[in-house]
């Protein structure tokens, strides 16, 4: 027996998420290691990062090991790109800050949309 499968179709979204996704995580373990005073800087530059890519491993991510409802991967997901839309606040980056959460807020509503339907 042979299983087909339908090749995955990657979209100009999906490669903007992945960049998003990316940049979140650089922006908080960046965001870590200049706003903390030593040796917080340390703790807070590999913590920060490593809370969120288990957060997306565990909740967001397509092979995620929890499968919750479209809902609360929605709530993972602003809970990541607001914190590192607040990061470059907090590092005195507003306008960084603003282009982010723009390109992520329209992002995550394209894909809200493509997963509800």
């Amino acid at each position: 027996m042979s299983e087909t499968r339908a090749p995955a179709s990657i979209g100009i979204n999906d490669v903007v998420r992945f960049v998003l996704e990316l940049f979140a995580f650089a922006t908080l373990a960046f965001w870590g290691f200049v706003a903390w005073p030593l040796p917080w800087n340390i703790v807070v530059g590999i913590g920060a990062p490593v809370i969120a890519i288990v957060l997306w491993a565990l909740f967001r991510s397509p092979k995620a090991v929890f499968h919750i409802d479209t809902f609360g991967r929605a709530i993972v997901e602003i809970i990541v790109m607001a914190a590192a839309a607040l990061a470059w606040w907090d590092l005195g980056q507003p306008i960084v800050a603003l282009v982010f959460a723009v390109i992520a807020i329209i992002s995550g509503i394209v894909n809200g949309l493509k997963e509800l339907s």
